[in-house]
């Protein structure tokens, strides 16, 4: 089974309207909507009018700009922001001194959600992936059973085995805790490849005939929306079960 999944869903209009576009297409499966955001209200009725699978995309990382109405809310998400952004492995320790925020993050954005798309998210992941950081692993914020995105899956031997231990540890852990798929991949650096574009795409997504696997698109990136709409993408994924 292929997913292709388009990240971002109401951050703001052109991304939006262009993961709309995308699906009316053929081209994603399904998205994931950020809430309290500058485009959430409208993105959740369009999303409501097309029938797309819309699954909530986790925000600790991005400033809201769309209504916020807890002060609150508003506080400890700028605490999150802080402790997530000073540096670039700091997502790997675990702060104690945040847990009520995470958690209280996490459940506001979750009933939002539901808010604007009168139900529970079929699925969740994180905006910069951050779903899995530390904190939100050992909390055991997001509940035992739900649908939430795995760790990335390499492409490439050479990468530094210290990382690759780390993610197939989480995507073991996530395993065992949530419904996942086996492999997940980025379209960015298949869409760089050039002439073996074609040729490792096509090895990916014939593999979901025997796994699952989801690809990740952010479709406000115009090289990412201009591949999808592609030809050469449409007959990639042509007759593939998703």
């Amino acid at each position: 089974m292929l997913i292709v999944n388009a990240d971002d869903f109401g951050l703001e209009k052109h991304a939006t309207d262009n993961i709309l576009s995308c699906y009316h297409n053929g081209r994603i499966t399904s998205t994931s909507a950020m809430v309290f955001m500058e485009d959430s209200e409208r993105a959740a009725s369009l999303a409501l009018d097309a029938s797309i699978r819309v699954g909530l995309h986790l925000n600790f990382t991005q400033p809201f700009n769309g209504i916020v109405k807890m002060e609150k809310l508003q506080v400890y998400h700028n605490q999150v922001m802080t402790f997530l952004k000073r540096g670039k492995y700091d997502f790997l320790l675990y702060n104690p001194l945040l847990k009520k925020q995470f958690d209280f993050i996490y459940k506001a954005q979750y009933e939002e959600f539901i808010r604007l798309y009168k139900k529970q998210p079929p699925h969740i992941d994180g905006h910069h992936h951050m779903h899995l950081c530390t904190n939100m692993l050992l909390q055991n914020i997001i509940p035992r059973g739900v649908r939430v995105r795995t760790a990335f899956t390499f492409t490439k031997k050479g990468n530094i085995l210290l990382k690759r231990l780390y993610r197939r540890m989480i995507s073991y852990w996530l395993s065992k805790r949530y419904i996942c798929t086996d492999f997940l991949y980025s379209i960015e650096p298949f869409i760089q490849l050039q002439n073996q574009r074609v040729k490792r795409l096509k090895e990916i997504v014939g593999v979901s005939e025997v796994s699952s696997i989801e690809i990740l698109v952010h479709l406000q990136r115009q090289n990412e929306y201009d591949y999808l709409m592609s030809e050469e993408f449409a007959k990639i994924i042509s007759g593939v079960e998703t």
